[in-house]
């Protein structure tokens, strides 16, 4: 079978020119849906601190039920590449079908598990009197678009394991711009407050999904899934439950150590945690580009494994890490000279200046460790190729769970830091992660593959639908 332009490039073209060209709309893609957070954020918070910091608070909840979806996106790029590297379209399309069928009936499941226990789980966090109603009203909203989102994630899974990444930046973009415009008129027009923002989220990543599966069906797209004739397929489930599991563990633990972690902050005050999450907004934003690199990595590396070119997979690698670091540097640069107006920018409310004097301390800590976050972004983008999430796992859990949290409590504890000691964790524990990711890298158990694709070489001559 003659491969295609994209996998042509992504199996033997220039590396440097494979990672640009792959993370370049990813990147846009992540700011766009980056920028979700953030005009919420910066409307909420001309209501008030409270608003904001109440979206916040229940921000980590959300991601927790997410992080499923997120886990069976990962999946499906990490065995779809490496099924398309290997050139069996045919059996990639029918874990294409699987992958949905999944993906939908776990959307609907947490949806209505979500909105009837959200105001038990506010309660249990901690939250009380007007931030816990707010959040209340905020997170059952963000519940009800699960299902948009969930489809969402798949299908551009779909896409990134093709090496399309530019589809989903343009599905994402039109969101965006819907966002941008709903925003203002539901929150201050209508009056509806912090809801308005919840709404305006949930009905621009409805028209996301609805034209993005229109695509799906399009002749444009070779892994058309294959629904004539389902049923569940025990083998193809084993596997997309063998990469996607730990990758749903891994990032419901850091959702699950964030929850704690914002009750740790909440602890401090209002504005302690309105100063966290406004400085995690301008890192998540700066820090995109490595983000992106990251997760082209896994594209580039799952098809290379599929083809057997373990080599190019390891030069992949290197040069990928090289790209982040640099951006990590520039990235704090640009933080630290421009850490004012920056803060300033971001927080328009001017009712507690506490804030901004917290938050120009944890933009300081958090920009020492740009280089790491980006570093921490390849090691998951290398494992989750070749399908060994385990490791991911080990690392997204670990840097909670095992670092940063017990650092605070000591620092919360035994020491006078104050909030600073919270800062400082946060960025310590990024070294300790990326330090066990290296271990692991020079160990070599991440090299094997979940797939067996050792039997595959007749599927090559299948050529693909569309």
């Amino acid at each position: 079978m003659e491969k295609s332009t994209k996998s042509q490039l992504i199996l033997s073209g220039n590396i440097y020119r494979v990672l640009i060209t792959l993370s370049a709309p990813i990147i846009i893609n992540s700011l766009i849906q980056t920028l979700y957070n953030l005009v919420d954020g910066i409307w909420v918070s001309k209501i008030s601190s409270v608003h904001f910091a109440a979206t916040a608070f229940v921000w980590p909840v959300n991601f927790l039920f997410i992080s499923i979806g997120t886990g069976l996106a990962i999946a499906g790029t990490s065995l779809l590449s490496q099924l398309v590297g290997n050139g069996d379209y045919k059996r990639a399309q029918d874990y294409t079908a699987q992958l949905m069928v999944i993906t939908l009936l776990s959307a609907l499941a947490f949806t209505l598990l979500g909105y009837g226990l959200s105001p038990i789980i506010i309660r249990l966090m901690g939250g009380t009197g007007e931030m816990a109603s707010l959040g209340n009203t905020y997170l059952r909203i963000t519940f009800l678009d699960l299902p948009f989102l969930f489809l969402y994630f798949n299908i551009s899974s779909i896409m990134h394991a093709q090496g399309d990444t530019i589809t989903p930046m343009i599905l994402s973009g039109i969101s965006a711009i819907l966002n941008v415009i709903l925003d203002p008129i539901f929150i201050f027009t209508f009056n509806w407050g912090i809801a308005g923002a919840a709404w305006a989220t949930l009905l621009s990543r409805a028209l996301l999904a609805v034209v993005g599966v229109f695509l799906l069906f399009s002749k444009r797209n070779k892994l058309v899934p294959r629904f004539q004739g389902f049923r569940f397929d025990r083998g193809i489930i084993k596997e997309i439950v063998a990469v996607g599991l730990p990758s749903s563990i891994g990032q419901s633990g850091a959702s699950l150590g964030f929850i704690v972690l914002n009750s740790f902050i909440a602890s401090y005050g209002t504005a302690t945690l309105a100063a966290y999450a406004m400085v995690n907004r301008i890192t998540s934003l700066v820090m995109q580009p490595a983000m992106g690199i990251g997760q082209a990595l896994t594209t580039v590396v799952g098809q290379n494994v599929g083809a057997r070119q373990m080599e190019r997979v390891k030069e992949s690698f290197s040069k990928a890490l090289l790209l982040t670091m640099v951006i990590g540097v520039l990235g704090a640069a640009v933080l630290l000279i421009f850490d004012v107006p920056i803060i300033h920018f971001f927080m328009q409310s001017r009712d507690d200046l506490s804030v901004i004097e917290l938050s120009l301390t944890y933009l300081f800590y958090v920009s020492l460790s740009m280089p790491l976050m980006g570093i921490f972004s390849v090691f998951i983008g290398l494992f989750q190729g070749t399908g060994n999430t385990k490791y991911s796992m080990n690392m997204e859990i670990g840097r909670l769970w095992f670092v940063r949290l017990p650092m605070i409590l000591f620092f919360k504890h035994l020491t006078s830091w104050g909030s600073t000691g919270i800062w400082f964790s946060m960025s310590f524990s990024n070294l300790i992660v990326c330090l066990y990711g290296y271990w692991i890298f020079k160990r070599k158990g991440w090299q094997r593959s979940i797939l067996n694709l050792e039997d595959q070489e007749s599927a090559k001559d299948i050529k693909p639908a569309g």
